[in-house]
């Protein structure tokens, strides 16, 4: 008698179900890939998770380091000089330090969604000297930058110790 072989199942968080408003789907999926990026790097041993796994010095935590600053540029409109600095975390933060800050800047960046009804109005904090983008823009880069480097840490955190999943 022939065997069936079974698929292992999957282990990966899955998207989110969301309501079906356009605010509650791109929130809901910004929220996915922001619990997966911190998960991402939570945990992830150290040096590695600093160490440059590419030749383009691209690591683990100064991914989640950028991510910060990309959300506090965007929702808090705090203004960054080098954004290439803002992908080295400094050698005296922990992992811990990098993941905090960075669920600050989310839950403070939520704060300021949270009163935002309106996704065609402009960003409440935009950067000075910019022109305000749209709230609906806003979320759908935010969307874009998050699962970019989502992607990348997915890739440098199997590297470092096996660990695959969202």
């Amino acid at each position: 008698m022939p065997t069936t072989s079974r698929r292992p199942r999957r282990t990966d968080t899955p998207p989110p179900r969301t309501g079906s408003s356009e605010a509650d789907v791109l929130r809901g999926f910004l929220d996915y890939l922001r619990t997966s990026m911190a998960a991402k790097v939570d945990g992830a041993p150290e040096p590695q998770v600093r160490t440059a796994a590419v030749p383009s010095g691209t690591n683990l935590l100064g991914l989640l380091q950028h991510l910060t600053f990309v959300e506090r540029a965007i929702f808090l409109g705090d203004q960054v000089s080098d954004w290439q600095a803002t992908f080295r975390a400094a050698p005296t933060d922990s992992v811990a330090d990098v993941v905090a800050r960075y669920r600050e800047a989310v839950a403070r960046a939520d704060d300021v969604l949270d009163g935002c009804a309106d996704l065609g109005a402009p960003v409440p904090r935009p950067r000075p000297g910019k022109p305000a983008p749209s709230v609906r823009w806003a979320l759908t880069h935010m969307i874009e930058e998050t699962g970019r480097h989502a992607g990348h840490a997915d890739i440098l955190r199997e590297l470092i110790d096996g660990a695959t999943g969202r």
